[in-house]
Parts: C-alpha cells; structure tokens; sequence
C-alpha cells in the first residue's frame, strides 16, 4: 500500500462505518419503522450525516488527497478511490456544514411525507417539502458551481453526480433519438393491442403465495439468501454495506401479479451486481456499482432482455402455475408471453410496457429540467406532469399517486437520476446481444441455469465495481462504447416479431 494512501484509510474506515449506519437507517425507514417514528429519526440521522461531513471535509483529508494527485505509484484500486473521493470532496467541500447537516434531516423526514400524500392522493402535503428540498439543492448547486464548475449549468452538474459525462446535449441529442425512432413504433403496437388479452394479470393472487414464488425467482436469477434479504416498501429498491449484505425490497398487489414479479427481477439484477463486487473493492469507496446506468444496465438486462422473454419462462412457467391454479386455468405460455409483453401507453412508470418506458423518463427528465433550468413554479407540477403525459403517451392521470407523486426519489433528493434508466435500457439491450454472440444464452435460460450468465456478468463487469468506468467496461468486453442503437434495434427486432402473430 502506497505509504500516503495509508494515512488515508482511518479517515475511509470512519466515513464507511458512519455510511453504513445511515443505510441502516434508511433501510429501516422504507421496510420496518413504524409511520411516526420519522421525526425524532431524523435527529440521529442529522447527527451522523454531520459526522460524515467532518470525516470527509477537513484539512487532513484535503492535504492527503493534494498529495496523492501527485503520486505516481498508487494502484488501480488506491487511484480509483482517491478519484472519487477527489469527487465527492469538491462537491461537498463548498457546501455549509450547517445547512448539509439540515438537509440530511429534512430528507430522512420526507419520505414518509410522500407515502402519506400518495396515500391520501394529495400532491399540496408533499410539495412544501418537496420545495424546501428543491431550494436546497438550488443553493448547493449555486455553491458547487462557484467553487469549481463555473461554465457548467445547475442540471449538468446534477446529471454528473449520476451519470458522468452525460449533458443535457448529450442527453437531448440521446432521447430525441428515441422519440423519432419509438414512438412510430409505439403507435403502430398500440393499434394491435386490443387483441392481446392480459385480465388474468388482475385476478386474485394472495400475498402470502407470492412472497413464496418471488423468493423463489429470486433464487432462480443468482439471488444468495446468504448474502441478502428481501423485504417489503412501498417502492421497490435495493440497497447494501458490502457485498455479504445486500437487501432488496418488492412491493405486492393482490390484484396485480406481475408487478412483484418483474420488481423482484429487477431488484434480482441490481443486487447481483452488488455481490458480484470482488472482495478487495467492496466496503471501499468503489466497492459498488461503476454508474447509475450501468446499474440499471444490470436491473433492465434481467428485467426485460432476459426476463420477458419466452425462454426464461420455459422453466418456470408450469411453477408459477401450481402456485395459480385457479387463476391461471385458462392461461397457457403463449398468451403469457404476449401478456407479460403487451404494449401499451400507461401512467404508472414502473408498471409500464418495455416499449414506452424510456417516455416516462423522458418526462420525468424535461420536468426537472424545467425545475432546475427554468425555476418551475412547484404548484403547477401536477399540470406541467399531466400535460406531458398527454403530449408523449396520450393518457392523463386522474390522481396524484399515479401522476406526480408515483416515485419516492425526490422526496431523497434524487434529482438528475431518472435519465439513467433510459440509459440502462440501452446498456441492457447492448449488453444483451453481446451475450447472444459469445453463449448459447437461449439454452441457458430454457435450462433454468444462470450460473455462465453471471459467471460472464461477474468476469466482465461486476467485480470491476467503480475501478473501471461503464465506458471502459464496454469497450473491453465488446471493442465499443455505448451505442443506444443496440436498444433500437433490440425494440423494433422484438415488438415486429412478437405481435407478427396477430397480423393473420
């Protein structure tokens, strides 16, 4: 270890142990923390994420990282750690210890605001604390960007915290792409889909038999019930210390089978990221995920490449049937295919159709534009939603909770994150016909046998954690970089295909 780099460890153990512990609390606060408990929560949760500042912004850490932006003998593990840590010093370090530590607690408050909003469909609960979490960030960014950025636009800088290198030009020119490409495709599907029966989705399937299947399908996918947990939240997430403690939630609906099903699939994916770390990276600063898209690369490329499609059902098709009798009589694999597939305009983003999905985030994308960019007035977000709606997926919601308030992550600050969703569906679908061409992927997943896949998911991206950027990750397991028209053809090659059938 480099002799610098080791003065630099207490620091790195102390800000791991505060994180970890303030992922616990978040953890708790999702699956287990009784409603009322939020508010004296937040105390303790103010109290550490005060410590964590200290831990990171202070003259010893700040002399040690001047010092080794200079060495030339670090290795790829301690040069990758000192770059983001470099990272996340210079987009804390201008911030007011006083007004970090209060933002923290407001944050640790709302999610229960939000749930208890979209439970009572009120959207004037929410956006008071939604507008103190907005003028928050409006201020950190005005200090972010004095400090170091001053070219840079508010939401830029936003969209760098998730997705490096990613603009708003980068992102406009990327969905711009999507829109003249899939909507034509959007309409045409959407002509057929009244032949495409799915009422079975909507019978009765008792929660207690689906917490069974989905533990299973869990499993199925790679899932180590030794190394994680599954529970429940009102919004599915995964979350984790280290790469022995990974824990990922579902959400269940009597009325509404696949929902658990495609959640826990793709919490599946995010979480075999997350184990897959290589054991000397994992509790360190890169010890995780490279970006939020390749993330989500990871969540969709199980989810929907790998998860909707007719081969991943042959084995389990008949087990989600004995678990169903009765509401899966008169459903047989073919129809199950077309429903799980069937496509058409929604407004609920993470129940939506694989074909329209990338819409709901680019609305989601032009709304916090709007609120970054151009100061949207925070009333008039149910409208400015509503409207946008409309325009890209003609369907308007009719309460809150399937409009605005549908996503918690705002109410955790989460701003300059959806983009990379649509991102991910593209890294999936490149992903995707990479692992077409070096395996026999059809036969593997007709086999029920994920181990080659993840071994292969592991060896070439996973272990990497934040080490190698998603960039560098694609180029060396494919010999290119990220092509989003890998995801339009993966659509159009899939949906003409799938509904060829109902044009005879």
């Amino acid at each position: 270890m480099n002799p610098i780099f080791e003065k630099l460890m207490p620091w790195l153990d102390k800000a791991y142990a505060l994180s970890s512990a303030l992922v616990l609390f978040e953890w708790d606060n999702e699956t287990e923390a009784p409603e009322e408990s939020a508010g004296l929560t937040s105390k303790a949760i103010e109290i550490l994420s005060d410590e964590y500042y200290k831990t990171i912004i202070n003259p010893e850490v700040k002399k040690l990282l001047k010092h080794l932006a200079s060495e030339k003998n670090l290795s790829l593990k301690e040069a990758a750690i000192v770059k983001d840590l470099q990272k996340q010093y210079d987009s804390m370090e201008p911030i007011p210890q006083k007004e970090y530590r209060e933002y923290q607690g407001l944050i640790a408050r709302a999610s229960s605001v939000w749930a208890r909003a979209k439970s009572a469909d009120n959207y004037s609960q929410f956006e008071p604390v939604l507008k103190q979490i907005v003028d928050f960030q409006k201020r950190f960014l005005a200090c972010r960007l004095k400090a170091g950025h001053p070219d840079m636009r508010p939401y830029d800088l936003l969209l760098n915290d998730y997705e490096e290198g990613f603009t708003m030009k980068a992102l406009d020119e990327f969905f711009e792409t999507l829109k003249r490409e899939i909507i034509p495709l959007i309409q045409k599907v959407a002509e057929k889909k009244d032949r495409i029966s799915k009422d079975y989705n909507v019978r009765t399937y008792p929660v207690a038999l689906q917490k069974d299947f989905n533990r299973m399908l869990a499993e199925h996918v790679g899932f180590d019930f030794k190394r994680g947990v599954m529970k429940e939240s009102a919004h599915p997430f995964t979350t984790n210390l280290h790469n022995r403690d990974v824990r990922i939630t579902t959400h269940y609906d009597v009325h509404n089978l696949e929902s658990a099903i495609f959640s826990t699939i793709h919490e599946s994916g995010h979480a075999l990221y997350e184990m897959h770390i290589d054991d000397d990276l994992t509790a360190t600063p890169v010890g995780c995920g490279t970006s939020m898209g390749m993330h989500e690369g990871q969540s969709r490329l199980f989810e929907n490449n790998l998860g909707r499609s007719r081969a991943f059902w042959i084995p389990l098709f008949e087990k989600l049937k004995d678990t169903y009798p009765e509401a899966l009589s008169d459903v047989d694999l073919d129809h199950f295919i077309l429903g799980i597939n069937k496509s058409s305009p929604s407004l609920i983003r993470t129940e939506s159709d694989e074909l329209t999905y990338s819409l709901h985030i680019l609305i989601r994308y032009e709304v916090e534009k709007m609120i970054f960019e151009e100061n949207a007035d925070m009333e008039k977000l149910p409208e400015i939603w509503a409207e946008k709606y409309r325009e890209y997926l003609g369907v308007t919601p009719e309460k809150d909770s399937e409009g605005i308030l549908q996503d918690i992550h705002w109410a955790g600050g989460s701003f300059g994150y959806f983009p990379s969703y649509a991102l991910g569906n593209a890294i999936a679908a490149q992903i995707y016909a990479h692992l077409k061409k070096v395996m026999p992927l059809e036969d593997y997943l007709e086999a029920g046998n994920f181990q080659p896949i993840n071994s292969y998911l592991r060896e070439h991206i996973h272990r990497f954690g934040k080490t190698k950027t998603t960039g560098e990750i694609l180029e060396e397991m494919m010999g290119e970089g990220f092509n989003p028209q890998y995801y339009i053809d993966y659509l159009k090659e899939k949906y003409e295909t799938l509904y060829r059938p109902l044009d005879h």
